[in-house]
């Protein structure tokens, strides 16, 4: 949580001569790239700010062509970089959602008091999404994010309060 960047698209590859990339969004919605003005390149060691001049879209991905490069050679080096935003240009959570990234390394404890592990992944299957949590021996259960399991998310404190229904052990 303490990072203000969120990614929301890694470069996949070039298109064409005049400077777009493809990108692979991992935001839930890729129509908002259409709204984004400006955004930010992980070059790993820094963030370049880029600014947004078109957006296409062609199967599942989005197109984009930013303002600062003109040609296929300035983009070709973003291959396989994220592609970021700050957390004001995030988009609006709903009651009871969360960014993935805050999720990311939170303390799970059961509704017995009993420290269960380390939230290590949240797996996308499209009916509900399923918290990944490594225990301490290095196992790993599955935990349905619905409210019968998820009783309570404090991304503050870093802690989640889950139910484990019978057979997720």
């Amino acid at each position: 949580m303490e990072d203000n960047y969120l990614q929301v698209g890694i470069i996949a590859s070039t298109h064409g001569i005049k400077g777009e990339v493809k990108v692979f969004p991992t935001t839930n919605d890729a129509k908002r790239f259409t709204k984004l003005k400006s955004a930010y390149i992980d070059l790993g060691t820094e963030k370049m700010e880029i600014h947004i001049e078109q957006v296409k879209f062609f199967k599942k991905m989005v197109i984009l062509k930013f303002k600062e490069f003109q040609d296929i050679n300035e983009v070709e080096r973003f291959k396989s970089k994220s592609i970021l935003v700050t957390r004001d240009n995030a988009v609006k959570l709903e009651k009871d959602e969360y960014f993935i990234a805050d999720l990311i390394d939170i303390s799970v404890k059961t509704d017995e008091n009993e420290d269960l592990g380390i939230l290590t992944d949240v797996l996308e299957t499209g009916a509900n999404d399923v918290y990944v949590v490594t225990t301490k021996e290095n196992k790993e259960i599955l935990i349905p994010a619905i409210k019968d399991c998820i009783l309570e998310v404090n991304i503050v404190e870093r802690t989640m309060l889950v139910h484990l229904l019978e057979g997720l052990r």
